[in-house]
């Protein structure tokens, strides 16, 4: 008996609590804009984050509400924002486009390993183990997670086993930067043009024994640079991209190429007194 009024209780509850839900349901229910499935269908649900939101559905609810232009959307053809922005009846919006910058150019030509790793092809594993085996603690360790993680194939790994990052190809959606062991990867404006690419805190002309492209805090891009465009910050150049550095000035002086200027079509340009790579081999280990 007490059996069959437990039943009994239980079933009651839940009547009442599917009739609260129902009621509530009907109540609090808010439609839906149409136009957010609209925008949705021809946004490219990479869902890179890239446009600052979680995914494609909630760029679309964004652009809906007029919170973010259309062409927040970086991986979106100029077409289909431009489509998106008439059906909405605003302006598509401009912003400038960002890609990834990798801050290491010590690829296995120029840069040498202080010990030798055995064990899973990652990055991240390989810095596990005293920071990877490479002779300078800050270096691109060459296994490719960015490589394996990009959706986009915008990351290449070279010859040198150096990753190279297509413009053409990048969305910024940041996943090089969240996946890096070393955090050498950062997004920046394509106006970015000039670039450190090292991450080396040390300083003195003793670092070209691990790697022939280090920056050995010499100092001279810096004196070089016009207007405070460069600061020396922990050894290393640090540029100001809020005043005008749309200059090669600071590079022609640098004895290893550790701060270049790229060019749109993927060319790197390093300073007049730069020692020039010709080595096309990988460079011996360092003795442990």
């Amino acid at each position: 008996m007490l059996f069959l009024i437990g039943i009994g209780a239980l079933g009651g509850i839940a009547l009442v609590l599917t009739t609260l839900l129902v009621w509530a349901n009907k109540k609090l229910h808010v439609e839906e804009d149409p136009r957010i499935d609209v925008i949705d269908e021809v946004l490219p649900q990479s869902n890179c984050g890239a446009c600052g939101y979680p995914g494609c559905r909630a760029f679309a609810e964004a652009l809906v509400d007029n919170k973010s232009p259309p062409g927040s959307c970086t991986v979106s053809s100029p077409e289909v924002i431009g489509r998106i922005a008439d059906y909405l009846g605003v302006d598509a919006g401009e912003q400038e486009k960002r890609v990834a910058r990798l801050a290491c150019a010590g690829g296995t030509n120029v840069a040498r390993h202080s010990a030798h790793y055995d064990g899973l092809d990652s990055c991240r594993a390989a810095a596990q183990v005293a920071g990877g085996g490479k002779s300078c603690f800050w270096g691109c360790l060459g296994f490719g997670d960015c490589e394996t993680v990009c959706d986009f194939d915008a990351i290449e790994m070279n010859a040198h086993s150096l990753p190279i990052v297509s413009e053409d190809l990048c969305t910024a959606c940041g996943d090089c930067v969240v996946v890096c062991p070393k955090d050498l990867f950062s997004l920046h404006p394509i106006s970015h043009r000039l670039w450190v690419p090292c991450k080396n805190l040390e300083i003195g002309d003793q670092l070209l024994d691990h790697c022939s492209v280090v920056c050995t805090a010499c100092g001279r891009c810096a004196l070089d640079a016009p207007n405070g465009l460069i600061t020396m910050q922990n050894n290393l150049p640090v540029i100001d991209y809020t005043r005008d550095h749309n200059t090669k000035v600071p590079i022609e002086r640098c004895p290893t190429g550790a701060i270049i200027w790229l060019e749109a079509d993927g060319n790197i340009v390093t300073g007049v007194k730069t020692k020039r790579t010709i080595r096309q081999g990988s460079l011996e280990d360092l003795p442990t």
